[in-house]
């Protein structure tokens, strides 16, 4: 059956509108309470929540579903994802709830499930906790809110977590840092302080709205032009829920999640932390990589798009490092998910043992032209089944064998169709991007 209301990353929406409205919120919470009750005596349930307006009536509508059910709610108030999940893995937590919708303007919402192992739910777990909820709705629940009340000694755990993964002090190092006015806007400039970084700080000033607004890990243009005008040696912006990060070198040039796979992949696996020589990646990382990786001997292998997958094909191949060009980087040796903060540490601790720069450790990183078009559709059928897009996606892959790639797919939410061409050949980026469009926006356009 398919799901109605989580997908990849939880259960994401408008905040107030269904299936972010308050009676589904507290039946979230109440249907949670009762899985956490199969599983556990006396559960407790750890809540966090980024800096959105909405995220305190969430956060306790949620709570008081859980408590209807007997569950104790411990709530570390505003903290990272990846810190709910640190501390639901190390805790006494059945599981932990964090209320984000990560990189979406503020209107939006969402809440992410933990099980006790830091890992998102597995399928036939989000699937009984669906059913309890649609059930609850049909018999119309009261929605309730509890007090809550946040435990500023939950977020110093995660921060010495932090701490403890890097070896090396950053005195003296000069670092610009955008938090996206989100989760990390006060523990991000608390970390490299007591590193000993020398800090300019920009988007932690959070006002409830301005979350990723013009800022953090997908506007980086600013941080960029940050970097250059206060000279300093790196930067590093972070989405709204901290999962993820995206930096800056002393040049002002943008390093993304592919650059960080490759220098963390070449220092792990000079180190010997880096079983099988492989990486894990998805199947929008650059062509560019998986050659400059494959050059060093390490293998790189792809996914579907989406950190939860990454981290599914980590797990069954023992990898210990995976991620996406959007800056979720999965170091499993500290952690279950992609966690910005923990990145920053890692690619700073390689980059002060190197005596290097950002602009250095990626010199031979080539960037292959990447064109992606978006065809809206009428109806999502299998392309290999209409001839013509068969036919022309074909072509491009013989005429450009090894020194290209082609993915054509369909948006999971949307009905589009996804057409990305990338090529060592600018030319052939252009014309088999127009060519497959064309055939799809022909036989199957909206």
């Amino acid at each position: 059956m398919a799901k109605q209301l989580f997908g990849t990353d939880g259960i994401r929406g408008v905040a107030g509108k269904y299936p972010l409205d308050a009676a589904t919120v507290y039946a979230f919470g109440v249907a949670l309470g009762d899985d956490a009750v199969r599983t556990h005596q006396n559960p407790e349930v750890l809540i966090g929540a980024d800096t959105r307006e909405s995220g305190a009536w969430i956060a306790s509508t949620v709570a008081a579903g859980l408590a209807s059910r007997g569950a104790q709610v411990r709530y570390a108030g505003v903290i990272t994802t990846p810190g709910v999940a640190y501390l639901t893995r190390t805790g006494p937590f059945a599981a932990g709830v964090m209320i984000s919708a990560s990189h979406n303007p503020y209107q939006d919402n969402g809440i992410k499930v933990f099980s006790h192992s830091g890992f998102k739910l597995p399928d036939a777990e989000e699937d009984l906790i669906e059913q309890e909820i649609l059930a609850l709705r049909e018999d119309r629940v009261e929605p309730r809110q509890a007090a809550l009340t946040a435990e500023e000694g939950l977020d110093r755990e995660y921060l010495q977590f932090l701490l403890s993964t890097i070896s090396v002090r950053l005195d003296g190092v000069s670092l610009a840092i955008d938090c996206g006015n989100g989760a990390a806007w006060q523990l991000a400039p608390e970390l490299f302080r007591r590193l000993g970084a020398d800090l300019v700080e920009t988007g932690c000033a959070p006002d409830g709205r301005n979350i990723n607004l013009n800022c953090g890990a997908l506007f980086v243009d600013a941080l960029s032009r940050t970097v250059v005008a206060t000279k300093s040696a790196f930067g590093v912006a972070f989405d709204g829920d901290a999962d993820r990060a995206i930096f800056v070198a002393q040049s002002g040039r943008i390093v993304d999640g592919d650059a960080v796979l490759l220098m963390t992949a070449r220092a792990m696996k000079a180190a010997g932390h880096l079983p099988g020589d492989t990486v894990v990646a998805t199947v929008m990382s650059n062509l560019g990589l998986e050659k400059a990786l494959a050059n060093d001997g390490i293998r790189m292998v792809r996914t579907p798009v989406g950190d939860k997958y990454v981290l599914e094909v980590m797990v069954r191949l023992g990898a210990t490092l995976g991620g996406e060009q959007s800056g979720h980087v999965i170091f499993r040796e500290y952690a279950t998910t992609g966690d910005g903060l923990l990145t920053a540490l890692r690619v700073l601790d390689i980059a002060r043992r190197a005596g290097l720069g950002l602009d250095e450790l990626t010199a031979d990183l080539r960037i292959y032209p990447q064109k992606l078009v978006n065809i809206r559709v009428r109806e999502k059928v299998d392309f290999a089944g209409v001839p013509s897009v068969s036919r022309e996606i074909r072509r491009a892959e013989e005429t450009m064998a090894e020194s290209g790639r082609v993915l054509v797919r369909y948006s999971g939410t949307e009905l589009l169709a996804r057409v990305m061409v990338e090529a060592a050949d600018q030319s052939h980026v252009d014309t088999f991007t127009a060519s497959i469009a064309e055939s799809i926006r022909r036989e199957i356009g909206a």
